[in-house]
Formats: structure tokens, sequence, C-alpha cells
């Protein structure tokens, strides 16, 4: 037993050493190199990382002629990847790093995988999902599969995982991003999708410091406030961020939040707060990993600081390296007069500067080759659709079983009915039950009204002794109950409600955000599910019939 504990922690040992993020020799002379072929305003360029692309109602939109435009002009940092083709985006990323006189960082916001961004690649499970499973292993083998999809696409840097603790359940932006609620499971979780990726040499990054679990706002839209002492915050929302760093991860991204606590500072978020990225990430917490801003046109922080003092302010306050700002020459030109107000100094941007360039080369920037195109979007497709059975099968969660004629449910003696709200047509859980169970289905989507439902109700509630709701296709964010109507709600808790003439058994599959569960919680048989795809419903039905 002694032997296998001091392997154990040997093991362990030389797993921390393994993710040392510290630039050895080679990494500091490649980045002096660099370093001294540029000028001074392309050495504050290294330090932002533009938009790449976006979403509209017509589809992807690239910015292709900016960033090329940028490269030329500035020599700027790096691109973030997000909506669009994989094949497409590839070719931009092979045009852009062959005319890049320093090679780009490449990165992706790809929490649940590149499908979460790509329109051809198939998403993985959100992490709420994942953090109804217990084996940390299993974590640790979705962080290595996308670190794969980022190898292959010659991407550098995920934006993941989510280290916030979604502590308000009324979370307008983290919500099911978050594992949940519990600090011990987000930081273990964390640390396991983290080694993951970094495994497979991609540089994670845990989001969002210093804790943005539990807001009201959403800072895309406005500046979230968070009013807890620094012994509330050092207890919870700090905790998977302390382990995350112990652990050896190499980037973090700065929420932009105001939390009085850390910075009093009116209107200063702490991605702008000195007190945040120099004092606590830096001096306290003794992170030395790369930061990033969280992206700077977000709302809670731009309509404070207008223009490029936005991007100077946050170089003032610590980080390194600026997300998405929109306006190059002016953030050059509010930088530089930082540095002439004695604000900044060109040191400042200097050592910025080359730990940049260290950890691209660290990350096999320096040598970055054409990515090959051909079985591309196949190959982005691996393992997904295994994978997300598997965490399906670990994850789906019965809460309340109260009757035995569930799990398994049989079509023996009894007549079943399956009422499928949030839909007007069969799905896969739908004709699951129709051609295994021989259940009649019925459907009832979100923009009907109260028209259907009392004669709804009695025709189930008459002819079927065994009644199968599954909940679908209702929104992944809080507001208005989730999308799902209040007619949907009534005829869900008339079908579930006991009759003392008839005695029909209810069981309500829940297909996705659980926190929509709080509109069931009266069910005596009730399942929670955490997504609705085929794979899921799949996974549900297997569940259900034994």
């Amino acid at each position: 037993m002694k032997k296998i504990l001091v392997t154990f922690f040997l093991l362990t040992a030389l797993r921390l050493i393994a993710f040392s993020q510290t630039p050895d020799n080679t990494a500091k002379q490649w980045a002096d190199s660099v370093f001294n072929s540029l000028n001074d305003d392309q050495r504050i360029a290294q330090l932002m990382v533009l938009r790449e692309s976006s979403y509209t109602k017509d589809g992807p939109v690239y910015y292709d002629s900016a960033i090329t435009d940028a490269i030329q002009k500035y020599n700027i940092g790096g691109i973030v990847l997000f909506q669009g083709s994989p094949v497409k985006q590839a070719n931009f990323i092979n045009y852009f790093q062959s005319i890049a006189k320093t090679p780009l960082m490449v990165c992706i916001d790809g929490e649940w995988g590149l499908g979460m961004r790509f329109d051809s690649v198939a998403p993985l499970n959100h992490q709420m999902t994942l953090g109804a499973i217990h084996d940390s292993a299993l974590i640790y083998q979705y962080g290595k599969l996308v670190g794969r999809q980022c190898k292959r696409m010659g991407i550098q840097v995920n934006f993941a995982p989510v280290v916030d603790i979604n502590n308000n359940p009324n979370n307008p932006v983290i919500n099911d991003r978050s594992f949940g609620e519990d600090k011990y499971k987000v930081a273990r979780f964390g640390i396991a999708y983290m080694k993951g990726l970094q495994d497979e040499g991609i540089l994670a990054c845990a989001k969002h410091f210093p804790g943005h679990g539990d807001v009201n706002v959403d800072s895309h839209l406005d500046l979230p406030v968070i009013n807890k002492t620094m012994a509330q915050l050092d207890s919870l929302e700090l905790y998977p961020f302390k382990r995350m760093f112990a652990a050896g991860v190499g980037s973090v991204m700065i929420a932009h939040l105001y939390i009085p606590a850390i910075d009093s500072t009116p209107n200063t978020a702490t991605s702008l707060s000195k007190k945040n990225v120099t004092g606590l990430l830096r001096e306290k917490l003794h992170f030395n990993g790369l930061t990033f801003t969280d992206a700077l046109g977000m709302k809670g922080v731009a309509k404070f600081f207008p223009d490029g003092q936005i991007a100077a302010q946050s170089l003032i306050a610590g980080n390194d390296m600026l997300c998405l700002p929109e306006d190059i020459p002016s953030c050059i030109a509010k930088i530089r007069e930082a540095i002439d107000s004695n604000k900044l100094s060109w040191n400042d941007i200097y050592a910025k500067c080359k730990k940049v360039l260290a950890y691209k080369y660290m990350y096999g920037i320096a040598h970055v080759k054409p990515i090959d195109t051909y079985n591309l979007t196949n190959d982005l497709n691996k393992g997904i659709g295994e994978m997300n059975k598997i965490i399906a099968e670990n994850a789906i969660t019965v809460l309340n079983n109260k009757d035995k004629d569930f799990f398994p449910l049989t079509d023996e003696n009894k007549k079943i009915a399956y009422l499928g709200i949030g839909i007007d047509s069969a799905n896969t859980f739908a004709n699951r039950l129709k051609n295994d169970l021989k259940a009649d289905a019925f459907y009832f989507n979100y923009k009907e009204d109260a028209g259907r439902i009392a004669t709804m109700v009695e025709l189930i509630k008459n002819r079927y002794n065994v009644v199968v709701i599954g909940v679908h296709h209702y929104n992944r964010y809080p507001a208005n109950q989730f999308g799902i109507s209040s007619f949907a709600l009534d005829l869900a808790h008339q079908i579930q409600h006991p009759d003392s003439n008839r005695d029909n058994k209810t069981i309500i599959y829940d297909f996705g955000n659980p926190y929509a569960i709080k509109n069931f919680c009266d069910a005596k048989n009730l399942v929670a599910c955490y997504e609705d795809d085929s794979i899921t419903q799949n996974a549900a039905a297997d569940i259900l019939e034994g």
C-alpha cells in the first residue's frame, strides 16, 4: 500500500512539473530575437487578438480583409475564430500565417469543442452536463478530444474551461456553461479539462477571473455588480482559480465585473483594475501565466472607456493580451499617451511582448505548418458521437421515482402516451417510445394557446394509464421561464395532477438546461437529461426501458 501511495504522489508531482508554464531559455531566446525585429507599434500590436468572423441572420461573416490589413499594417499578435466553416477558416488561417511577419496566435472560444462555433462540426455536451457525472477521467478525455480538434485546425489557444461557480440560477450569461454550484467539482473538473487540452499541446484558459457565477446582468450588455466581501470571494469564487493555478493552467481570462471589495473605483471593471489583475491575481495568488481580457467591445466596459482608452487601461491594470479591440490605431495612440503620461512604461510593453512571444514558441507557433484541408471536417467530427453517448449515459439523472411502473417501463398491460412539449412532430425520443413501447404520441409547441389543453388532458387521462412527458426545445438561459410558455406548463401540470377517478402514472423527462426543472419539482417521477440531441434522447429511452 505504501509503495502504491509513493508511486501515486510521484506521478502527481511529475504531472505538475509537466504543466509548468514557465518559458525555458530556448523560448526566451526566440522571443528576444523576434522582439528585436519589431518596432514599438508592432510590439504593442503583438498584444492584440482580433475577431476573425461573426454570425448574422444571413450566416457567417468573415473579416478576412480587415485581418489582412491589420497583419500587414500593424503585425497583430493573433486572431480569434468564431462562426464559419472549417475548410474556409483553415484556408484563411493558412493565408494569414503566410503573410504574417510574426506567426499569429490562433485562438478559439470553444468551450464545448469546435462545434460550438463551426457550422459542420457537431457540438460536444455543455459543461453543466459534464458536471452531472462523477468520473473526472471522462472530463480529461473530453479535454483531450477538444485539444485534438484544435491541433488539427491550427489553433493554439482555447478559451476554456469555464471555472465560474454558477451559484445564481438566474445567471443570464454563465449558467449551463459552468460545471455547476459545487466549488470542489468545478475545480476538479476544470483541472481535468485543462490537463486534457494542455496534454495535447493546446493552451487552456481558466475563465472568468475572479468569478462570474453570481450575477444577474450579462456583461455583454452592462457591468455586473458583485457585492461580496473578500472573505466570501476567497472561500467560493476564487477557489477553482487557485486550484487551477496550482495545477499549471497556462492562461486566464479576466472578467468584466464590478466588485467593490476588490476595487471600489467607480465604473472600473475587474478587467481594468490594477488592484485585481496585478494586486490580487499576480501578487497575492502568484499567477504568472498569460492573461487575456474578456472581449473589449462588451458594453459592460466599453461604455465607460470608449475608443482606445479601454486598451490602455487594460495594460495599466496588468493584462498581457487584449481580446477583440475594435480600433487598432486608436488603441495604439491611447497606449502611447499612457506611456507619455507615465501610467505605463515602454518596459511594461516590452516585457509583455516578450512574454507573448515566448508563449508562442512554447505552443509551437514559431514553426507553424499549413493546415491540410483534406478530410478536415470529418477529422474534426471524429469521436464526438462516442463521447456524447458515454457522457449522456453517465449524466442523465433520475431525480424523483415514486412509482414502480418506471425503470423499466414495458408495454405489458399498459396503454402508454407520449406528450412532447415544445415540439410539433416526432423526434428520436418519441420514435423510440412509439416503436419500442407502442406509445401514442401527442405534441404541444410553445406557440399554441389554451385551445387544445382541455380536450388533450381529457383524452390522455381517459385513454392511457401511463404518460411520458418530454420537455424539449426550450432556451438555454432563464429569461421568460426559458421560453417555455405558460400554456405548456399548464398542460404538463394538468396531465400529471392526480385525479380521484383515474390512476394515471406520469413521468417527466426534461431535455435541456436543468435549471428549468424548477417548473416541475412536484413531479412524482422526474428525470434530468441536460441536452436535447438524438444521442441524449436515445440514452434517455434506454434508461426508461431498463
